[in-house]
């Protein structure tokens, strides 16, 4: 009789095409699925669960309300946990973990793990405080612990358990391959966009929250454009603040240099059609498009306000978000020209951000904790 894999609830909250999915995904696409298979337990409010790729490769989804609808939430994510009786609940949703997990130790399920993905940021002070308050407690139904940078697994845990070791850091890692620099990709989709090939293209992929400092980078757009008019920003994503950023670049006569793209299937792609990827966050846990970037080769500029982990080439410049708009253009327009792309798969791999190398890590992992 064959073996049943060892199926493990993955707690999503709201799908929205962000980083965390993207990196859930890379992992469940590449790790032995005969052993390990993954349910996603999703916000039923979500918008771009990928039901069919999951169905496909063996996995289940599950729709519960929003925990703000916090009664609903419990008897329904209650109903799912005894129904099909997991070992071991991963919730991805940083401080709110309490929630999924204090339901999961009700219904008896044995591994609990709460994963930190992220930090916070003192410019998002309402929705800081939620994170602030329940801090504290996003240890109290875990049975363990792990994150996706030194960073983020403090932010979180605490320096007293990240320091003992009970942290596992998870690496959001990619499949290195499909970000390798091609210089026929490059030459296609710029074709494909209407891009000349000596314009200076500037990228960022990201969705359309305050967290992402769009309004930052369209005043970093502003600057570079206004001393070279050949350039192109690239915005890449969705978002509730996508309207605001559009009537900003009307407002400041750029609509004709800035595209939005949306939200993107090509994204390895995209990445070749760029030369500068600037991503200026208030605040990051270790952001995934960052990784991919620099295995494209692209020149990186990240804002001090993010995990120095995200460095892997020698290239990448972190700038404090103190400095101006006009600061950033200056370091941007200073460095990209001594940028010479090439393939960066080793030194992504060297750096531990290989999936496939990862995949295997999480599977060993998981199996430790039955």
């Amino acid at each position: 009789m064959k073996k049943q894999p060892l199926i493990i609830a993955q707690i999503m909250g709201k799908w929205n095409g962000g980083g965390v999915e993207a990196v859930v995904m890379n992992y469940y696409r590449h790790l032995d699925r005969n052993n390990i298979q993954f349910d996603f337990i999703c916000d039923n409010d979500s918008t771009n669960i990928p039901y069919e790729e999951i169905k496909r490769l063996g996995g289940k989804v599950f729709l519960v309300p929003p925990y703000q609808k916090i009664f609903e939430y419990n008897k329904e994510l209650f109903k799912i946990f005894k129904k099909e009786k997991y070992k071991i609940v991963h919730s991805h949703i940083n401080t709110l973990s309490i929630f999924p997990l204090r339901i999961a130790k009700k219904a008896n399920i044995p591994v609990r793990i709460a994963h930190s993905h992220s930090t916070s940021n003192k410019k998002e002070w309402k929705r800081n405080l939620i994170k602030q308050l329940l801090r504290p407690f996003s240890k109290m139904y875990a049975t363990d612990y792990m994150c996706c940078s030194e960073f983020a697994g403090r932010w979180l845990f605490g320096d007293k358990e990240f320091d003992k070791g009970n942290v596992y850091l998870l690496n959001n890692a990619i499949d290195v391959d499909k970000f390798k620099y091609d210089e026929k990709i490059r030459k296609m989709k710029r074709e494909e966009l209407g891009i000349n090939k000596d314009t200076l293209v500037i990228g960022h992929i990201g969705r359309f929250v305050s967290q992402k400092n769009h309004t930052f980078l369209i005043d970093i757009f502003k600057e570079i454009h206004r001393q070279n008019k050949n350039t192109t920003l690239l915005l890449v994503g969705q978002g509730p603040l996508k309207k605001t950023i559009e009537e900003k670049v009307k407002v400041l006569n750029l609509e004709n240099s800035v595209i939005f793209l949306g939200q993107r299937e090509d994204v390895n792609d995209l990445y070749q059609t760029m030369d500068v990827f600037v991503l200026p966050s208030l605040y990051e846990g270790l952001p995934v498009v960052g990784v991919e970037a620099q295995a494209s080769g692209l020149l990186c500029m990240f804002s001090t306000d993010m995990t120095r982990e995200v460095k892997i080439l020698d290239t990448s410049i972190f700038i404090p978000l103190e400095k101006s708009s006009s600061y950033w253009a200056k370091k941007i327009m200073d460095n990209y020209t001594a940028n010479k792309r090439k393939d960066e798969r080793k030194a992504v791999t060297m750096a531990n951000f290989s999936i496939n190398e990862e995949a295997q890590k999480l599977v060993e992992k998981y199996k430790s904790l039955i």
